[in-house]
């Protein structure tokens, strides 16, 4: 039994990631393979570029290939029926509107949530061999990606008062709204074992890939290296960049000639950028592309002979670990010789000058109040040590 791939695009809004996402998804089931494509965005426009109307269940779009996008109504009802009739009831109670109501009990978080629970399932029935989720534009991906992290923490705090909650409260809700306390909390509990689950999943390198789809453009090229950066903070696994609509040199004849410029200039910084990352190159077509023939001229030149579910990059370009006294960067540079490398740190931006090249690292949030301490290479590895800085030391 072939074991379940995940792959996640993500990017920046508007790069072309639902295209991506459909046109990797045609090329695995056409080689064979069962494969799910499912849409996270609430713009909804997977059905769109397979030309094909889907649903909040998988949809069959061709032999091996199904589609679906995501309903939050649908999946709410699908996996947080009890506790959300609880809290619907609980509103009810103070006299709200029945509408209001069901809109009031779509708490933050659920709709991220739904999609985990979706893949979650999928990956753990093997049922398809496949599986590729078109995400949300960057921001909201990293915010999905870290509520299993966050909703451990804030569940590790609310059920070892379950039994308390219950024994106290249990009949009054009962009385208040017909709905058993310990059924919502037992769902809770129940969410907390699969937002384990789904961290597992999600941060394996042999099960699941994050690629990454920018455009030659300034401003998409620093929002993906932010996303990058913060992916593997957060130990979630990079196998590729993909560059989407890449003009073609013949366009300088028709009057393109700065815009191409350009534009070869982002191509060079993003392979400075993301390298050892691999990176893909799609260009950029006359035409929209929507409809499975028309994806397929986006496969071609974007995987080749290559198979879109293999590994392509296996390994952490870089990490961070906390030390006694701050943080240690770890960033691998084969071959890298102590005094060909400088390092700059300007805010949120760590500036590593490697002869010629010049490679930008958008640093975390967490050390904005950090300093560079030292650097060194050691075993093909440049360390970065950061320190608190003496005005924020002054300041505790």
């Amino acid at each position: 039994m072939t074991k379940t791939r995940i792959i996640l695009f993500t990017g920046k809004g508007g790069v072309g990631k639902t295209t991506i996402s459909a046109a990797t998804a045609l090329r695995a089931a056409e080689l064979g393979y069962k494969t799910l494509v499912m849409s996270t965005d609430p713009a909804h426009s997977l059905a769109d570029a397979l030309d094909f109307p889907l649903g909040p269940e998988p949809t069959e779009v061709a032999p091996n290939l199904y589609g679906q996008e995501l309903d939050i109504y649908y999946s709410i009802k699908k996996y947080w029926g009890n506790l959300r009739d609880l809290i619907m009831s609980v509103i009810k109670w103070q006299g709200v509107d029945r509408m209001i109501a069901e809109e009031m009990a779509v708490l933050p978080g659920m709709e991220e949530l739904s999609a985990f629970l979706w893949l979650e399932n999928f990956y753990s029935s093997g049922e398809y061999d496949l599986i590729i989720i078109d995400s949300a534009p960057t921001g909201e991906t990293l915010k999905h990606l870290t509520l299993p992290q966050v909703g451990q923490w804030w569940l590790t705090r609310v059920l070892p008062i379950q039994n308390l909650a219950t024994k106290s409260f249990g009949s009054m809700v009962r009385m208040m709204t017909g709905m058993p306390l310990d059924t919502g909390l037992a769902e809770l509990e129940n969410f907390y074992n699969k937002l384990m689950r789904i961290h597992e999943i999600m941060s394996d390198a042999k099960i699941s890939s994050i690629r990454v789809v920018l455009n030659p453009e300034r401003m998409v090229i620093q929002e993906a290296l932010r996303a990058y950066t913060y992916l593997q903070l957060y130990g979630y696994p990079v196998d590729a960049a993909i560059v989407n609509r890449i003009f073609p040199a013949a366009t300088s004849e028709a009057g393109f000639g700065e815009y191409l410029a350009a534009q070869q200039r982002y191509l060079a910084e993003i392979e400075d950028s993301f390298a050892p990352l691999p990176i893909f190159h799609v260009p950029h077509l006359q035409h929209e592309v929507f409809g499975l023939d028309r994806l397929r001229e986006i496969v071609g030149p974007l995987y080749r002979e290559q198979d879109p579910r293999q590994i392509f990059f296996d390994q952490k370009p870089y990490q961070f670990s906390e030390q006694k006294n701050g943080y240690l960067l770890t960033i691998r540079l084969p071959f890298l010789a102590e005094e060909d490398v400088s390092v700059t740190h300007h805010g949120d931006e760590l500036i590593i000058q490697l002869k010629n090249q010049r490679r930008i690292l958008f640093l975390p949030k967490f050390l904005v109040y950090y300093q560079v301490a030292e650097t060194g290479v050691e075993d093909g590895e440049l360390r970065i040590r950061f320190e608190k800085s003496k005005t924020d030391q002054g300041q505790q």
